[in-house]
């Protein structure tokens, strides 16, 4: 007798990335005022002025700015009482990631996998407290972590019921970026990759994330470093790799139990600022 078949995946679908990609900018339609504060941070012209002028005909994304400018992590809790002072204090790269973040539906919890908040405020805010041992800004750190799931969102919308499957098959990293490619012909991350440079974002947020698979990288090395800490953290069967070799030896163990205490008192926090 012919034994039952493995259970497998659902088929994939036909992957279009011109239509992934396309649908982004069916996003910003929908989202007018994120849209327009994405291009307009990409401009010479842009000021904290005008930022908070565009920001403020959206009340949701515009309450969150102010809720991050007052939040622990910027040490301003309760004094930033004003758009334009919280655009100041965040930054306009932090505002141009909230407002990706609101365009392409990842404050929506029901369109994205289980748990997917929890591990992107845990990379986040794992990567802003190791910047300084790489020589970044914990600013820009954050803004990387908090949008280097952004391809995890893209294909969970493209294929929500074969994408939650993968998502719950292999909680490591390395074996969902495998399942992707697989899947896909392209990991999460280098979707991401593609969609922040279609966005005209920096070369600094986008190569880490097209070196973060090469261990040898020292420019992927602060978001590697970022993925162990978040999979300490959010994967119970997580087999802990050494912090030294994800890090090209700018890490050792002893340095990881303190950005261990921090991530857990702040994820909440943020989360709630991104998302509430």
């Amino acid at each position: 007798m012919t034994p039952p078949a493995a259970p497998s995946l659902a088929l994939a679908p036909t992957f279009d990335l011109e239509r992934v990609l396309a649908s982004i900018d069916r996003m910003s339609a929908q989202r007018p005022v994120a849209a327009h504060i994405v291009a307009q941070t990409n401009s010479e012209q842009a000021s904290a002025r005008e930022l908070s002028r565009i920001l403020a005909a959206d009340v949701a994304l515009a309450s969150r700015v102010m809720k991050l400018a007052n939040s622990a992590f910027y040490g301003m809790r309760g004094r930033v009482t004003s758009l334009q002072f919280a655009v100041t204090v965040v930054g306009f790269a932090t505002v141009r990631t909230m407002a990706t973040v609101a365009l392409t539906d990842l404050d929506d919890e029901s369109r994205l996998p289980e748990d997917f908040w929890e591990v992107s405020t845990s990379l986040a805010l794992a990567a802003s407290t190791l910047a300084p041992r790489f020589a970044e800004r914990p600013q820009d750190a954050l803004c990387l972590g908090l949008l280097a799931q952004l391809g995890v969102a893209l294909l969970h919308h493209n294929d929500p019921v074969g994408y939650a499957e993968l998502w719950a098959e292999d909680r490591s990293f390395a074996g969902r970026r495998s399942g992707e490619v697989q899947r896909y012909g392209i990991s999460a991350l280098r979707l991401t990759s593609v969609a922040l440079e279609q966005w005209s974002f920096p070369p600094g947020m986008v190569v880490p994330l097209k070196q973060v698979d090469d261990p040898g990288s020292f420019q992927g090395a602060l978001l590697r470093a970022a993925f162990e800490i978040a999979a300490r953290l959010t994967d119970d069967g997580h087999q802990e790799i050494p912090i030294e070799a994800v890090s090209c030896g700018q890490l050792r163990e002893r340095d990881v139990v303190g950005v261990l205490d921090q991530v857990r008192l702040d994820a909440e926090e943020l989360r709630a600022a991104m998302l509430d």
